[in-house]
């Protein structure tokens, strides 16, 4: 059908349930494949706390510094824009630099911090 058909007012409907039920089936599967691995773990007589960590820290560490790369990203893709005309260009590369460079950061942290 063309674009004035009942196709795309029924995907704009669908489309956000079915994304829902997705996220929802793959956090409930993912719970349940940790579960069964602990299980496995208690079964074979071993501490399942052996196996934990601290996720916490380090994943507001790398979420952290990847989003003040994102916006430092921008400010510089902003500013070359502005400077030397560059448009899209300096936004995108300077995302990916920036953002990059966040994540490096954090990941330097993450083994000095596991080091200790």
């Amino acid at each position: 059908m063309d674009s004035d058909g009942i196709i795309v007012p029924v995907l704009g409907v669908l489309l956000p349930i079915i994304i829902s039920l997705g996220a929802f089936v793959m956090i409930a599967y993912m719970r349940k494949f940790e579960n069964m691995e602990r299980m496995s773990i208690i079964d074979k007589g071993l501490s399942p706390d052996l196996f934990k960590r601290d996720r916490v820290a380090p994943t507001t560490i790398r979420w952290s510094l990847l989003l003040i790369g994102v916006g430092f990203g921008f400010l510089i893709g902003y500013w070359l824009d502005e400077v030397f005309r560059m448009e899209e260009v300096g936004y995108f590369s300077m995302l990916f630099i920036f953002g990059g460079l966040g994540l490096g950061l954090a990941y330097l942290l993450e083994e000095r911090r596991s080091k200790n």
